[in-house]
């Protein structure tokens, strides 16, 4: 009799096995797959964003004296930029740079201090570009007829390295940049126009 029902239970404590396991193996598929999809849309890492929140003028305004052609110049462009960090998870950005250009030479730069940005969350970086008149040297006639005619265009470029990590696997360098360009209107020192362009390259 023992013997009988132990016979009549071997199949059916397998089957239960199959279904268990099944059931098991279709819950780890189903886990695998809802954890894919978040890690390549919602956690998958996304590019800083970078934006200009200010841009003002310090310094004195050029001076041209004459019979000895000779330029004063001292002028500080200070800007803030804003780092946003589009991703849920935090976003660590290595030291910047900012470059500042006149008629395409370099003229000034400045270094942006490393950070951690938080997730969602934003990151205001100053930065404070002095010109630097013995490099407008080389191009003095174009400065003398710029400040003559009363307005000096200068443009700017900053660039910003950085890496989103995810579970310490998936990871995304991605370098911030925002390039301006400023008119600044002489004597007043004042920033006449300014136009950025605000890009992320991979």
């Amino acid at each position: 009799m023992t013997e009988t029902n132990d016979q009549g239970r071997g199949p059916k404590a397998r089957r239960r096995c199959f279904i268990v396991g099944g059931v098991i193996l279709l819950l780890q598929l189903l886990l695998f797959i809802i954890f894919l999809i978040l890690v390549l849309t919602v956690f998958k890492p996304k590019a800083p964003q970078t934006q200009l929140l200010s841009a003002t003028l310090e310094g004195i305004s050029p001076r041209i004296s004459f019979p000895v052609v000779n330029i004063q110049l001292n002028i500080t462009l200070n800007l803030t930029l804003l780092v946003k960090n589009p991703n849920h998870v935090s976003f660590k950005h290595g030291p910047g740079k900012s470059y500042l250009l006149y008629r395409g030479d370099e003229v000034g730069d400045a270094d942006l201090y490393p950070g951690l940005i938080p997730s969602k969350g934003t990151e205001t970086l100053p930065s404070r570009l002095t010109i630097q008149v013995d490099q407008m040297a080389a191009d003095m006639s174009a400065l003398i007829i710029d400040v003559l005619a009363g307005q000096i265009v200068l443009e700017t470029r900053t660039r910003i390295p950085g890496r989103a990590t995810f579970l310490k696997i998936f990871k995304k360098h991605t370098v911030a940049t925002s390039d301006c360009r400023f008119t600044i209107d002489i004597p007043s020192l004042k920033i006449q126009s300014q136009e950025c362009k605000n890009m992320t390259k991979f």
